[in-house]
């Protein structure tokens, strides 16, 4: 089986930085990445994407099943929290102007391991932190846990998703960068308490404990911002050989993003509505 890694992968990327599009919808976001891996699977091209979505509970699958889904999305919508339904693998997320967000989309097959692409996005995000031991396992208590969540001290900051359409592959990660990690957690334990109450669920929903989440200037005591940790993730790639070239999508390729956005909001209209 073949690893990803940058230099299995074309010099050229193309560079999105969407960190101002924050009041806009996060299925926008979902409908960008899956536009670009649509271009990757097709044309062979290489993106970083940087996003920013406010006040934003992301949902997995399995979260918009939950027996009383709509009284926890009730209660997000009290404390202000749009939701939404993405299409990716994994559990509910927090998205807030401290959280980053960036893709990393690129062509694949099936030869590729799901395991190379998030050592791939783990290893950007080492690199850009070389004095901090950043490790990546489970956190048993935090919200969407994964083998490859990244924390520093037992501390999770960071997740990783992955999403594969039409010969691309998009791996996506969440970087809590500014902001307090344990309040997040708690508005995402609070969720689930009132998403689920007491009854049985088919799945295995996280016990959120908060204290085992924090963010990057939490836990570097340093005055971080978003752009700050945007730049960072190009300066490696640059220093990685890589030209990142800013662009947005051509008219023709607005017509498949227009499409791609029908998709991705009609799934999360079929998901909340069951």
């Amino acid at each position: 089986m073949k690893h990803t890694t940058m230099a299995t992968l074309p010099t050229t990327w193309r560079f999105m930085d969407d960190t101002d599009e924050k009041k806009s919808s996060a299925l926008r976001s979902f409908a960008t990445d899956d536009t670009l891996c649509q271009l990757a699977g097709s044309k062979g091209h290489v993106s970083l994407r940087a996003w920013v979505h406010d006040s934003t509970i992301v949902l997995g699958t399995q979260d918009s099943r939950l027996p009383f889904v709509h009284q926890g999305i009730d209660l997000l919508k009290g404390k202000g929290y749009r939701s939404v339904v993405r299409n990716s693998g994994g559990l509910a997320v927090l998205l807030d102007q401290g959280v980053l967000n960036l893709s990393l989309v690129f062509p694949g097959d099936k030869s590729w391991t799901i395991d190379g692409g998030y050592e791939l996005m783990s290893g950007l995000i080492q690199k850009m932190f070389p004095l901090q031991t950043i490790e990546a396992r489970e956190i048993v208590g935090s919200y969407c846990p994964g083998k490859y969540d990244l924390s520093i001290d037992g501390k999770k900051f960071a997740g990783i998703s992955q999403r594969r359409v039409r010969g691309g592959i998009a791996v996506q990660i969440y970087l809590c960068v500014t902001g307090t990690g344990s309040d997040r957690a708690e508005t995402v334990r609070q969720f689930y308490e009132e998403a689920v109450q007491t009854e049985e669920t088919r799945f295995e929903y996280p016990q959120i404990r908060p204290e085992v989440m924090a963010s990057l200037s939490e836990l570097t005591a340093g005055a971080l911002s978003v752009n700050d940790v945007v730049e960072k993730a190009c300066t490696v790639l640059e220093k990685e050989g890589l030209a990142l070239i800013p662009s947005a999508f051509t008219l023709e390729e607005e017509q498949l993003y227009s499409t791609q956005l029908e998709r991705v909001t009609e799934r999360h209209h079929r998901c909340l509505n069951r």
